[in-house]
Order: structure tokens, then sequence, then C-alpha cells
């Protein structure tokens, strides 16, 4: 017997099934001021002036900057977005409601923000195939994906569906002479392409393997990521309250870590 809602079940089904699920943004405002402050920030730094449309602005990036001076304006952006008070807490609600039913809500969240800029046919930006687990990271955390602007083919991201990730785990260490991009060549077939328009999120699992390749489409990607966990499930080496902060912590669990039994009594 399930004690989920038929909306709650129908997600977890997909979830599990394919490993990941777009939705749109739960709360639109708070997606809209990211990347309004992303693009105005960004706009200052190239000295520029503050453009009437941040979609065309963004994925014409290319224009403005060479690739050599991208991942000086990426980790700028990166502190600035992280010295908002309001940031983490907004880009937590973008996918507040997916997470809670996926995970619990008694959450950690990363401290820190990945921020991805890739520019057209940059090979500067590629992330390999991999998995985050083979790094020694914990297999109960998700990633929350949000794009900035629409993504979809080889601006946007790859993931091996669980059954075929499933398939090929027990293979790999045919691959151990050949590397990653054999690996890459032999899965490749199955990789699934994950289209996420701007206004919707993804959330996926980073137990299955994933990546990106050289960006092939005529526009930039911004993609912003950060991982979330239940607050008591395990940890590995990115541990709570160095890479993990927890974010919300039910009375009950604060009064059942506080509580200490009474003492002082002759027990003889």
């Amino acid at each position: 017997m399930s004690f989920l809602t038929t909306e709650e079940s129908v997600l977890c089904d997909t979830f599990l099934r394919n490993g990941y699920v777009v939705a749109a943004a739960g709360d639109r405002t708070a997606l809209d001021r990211i990347r309004d402050f992303v693009v105005a920030r960004a706009a200052a730094h190239l000295e520029a002036e503050p453009p009437p449309d941040a979609q065309h602005f963004l994925d014409t990036i290319g224009e403005r900057i060479a690739p050599a001076q991208l991942n000086d304006l990426r980790l700028r952006l990166i502190d600035e977005l992280l010295g908002q008070w309001w940031f983490r807490a907004a880009y937590f609600a973008c996918g507040r409601a997916i997470l809670e039913t996926l995970i619990g809500n008694e959450l950690a969240m990363q401290r820190g923000v990945g921020f991805s800029i890739q520019l057209p046919h940059d090979d500067g930006s590629v992330l390999p195939l991999h998995s985050d687990v083979w790094s020694e990271d914990s297999p109960f955390e998700l990633v929350l994906w949000i794009p900035l602007v629409d993504c979809l083919r080889t601006k946007s991201m790859f993931l091996l569906p669980p059954l075929a990730d499933r398939a090929w785990r027990p293979r790999m260490h045919e691959f151990q002479r050949g590397g990653v991009d054999r690996l890459f060549e032999a899965v490749e077939p199955e990789l699934r392409w994950l289209e996420v328009p701007y206004g919707s999120v993804l959330v996926f699992t980073h137990t299955l393997m994933h990546g990106n390749r050289i960006n092939l489409e005529p526009a930039a990607r911004w993609s912003m990521n950060a991982r979330f966990k239940g607050l008591f499930t395990p940890y590995s080496d990115k541990a709570l309250g160095d890479f993990f902060e927890p974010i919300i912590v039910r009375p009950a669990s604060r009064i059942g870590m506080s509580y200490e039994l009474p003492g002082g009594f002759d027990v003889r």
C-alpha cells in the first residue's frame, strides 16, 4: 500500500524509470530573479550596457568574451551569487516540491553552486562521461540542474538511462585501458540528450553516467547545479558542515537530537 498521492506516485515512478525529471520551475519569480542578477552582473563585468533581452545576451555572450576569459567571469558570478542572502533560498524554491517528493522534507543542500558557461565550439568546458559516485560522492544525493537559457541537443547534457547504466556497469573494467572516451563511444547510442528549456528545472541522480560534449549549437549554454540529499542519509567524502549544510530540520528531529535522558539515578 502506497501512502503517496497519485501525483507523487507518478513523479516517483517517472524518476525511477528515467533517472531524471524535467518540470516547470516551482517558483518562476525566483528563477527570473537569479537570471536577471546574472545578466546584470555579467554585463557590468564586461563593461556593457544592461541588455534589454536577457536571453539574447546570454545566448550571444561569445560575441563579447573569448574562451580564455570565460573562467574568470564564471568564478566572479559564483562569488557574487553566493554573496546574495537570497540566492540559495531562491535556488531551492525552483525545485522544492520535486526534491521533497523524491528525497524527503528534511534536507541538506550543497553550500556552493556549480556554474557552467559553454560557448559554441569551445572544448574547454566539456565534462566527460562520468558518475559522481565514482569519485566517492554519496549515492543518496540528487542534482538540481537549472538552465538560464533554452538547453537542447549538444547545448544541454546527456545521461545514460537506468537500465542501460545498470547493464554497462559490470563491464566497465573492459575500458580500463581505453578510458572514458572509449566508454563513451560504446554507450553513445543509448545516451539520452535532455531538453530543458528556460523556465524548467532538471532533477537527476548522479549515480548514472552523464556529462556533456562540445556545444555544436549556435548559442552559449548557461546552467547551474547544486546537490541535495536527505539530512539523515549517509554522507561520503563531502560531509555535512563542510560541503553540505542543513536547510530544513523539523521540530521532532531537533527535539530528538538534543534530548538527554535523566541522570543521577542509583542503578544498583
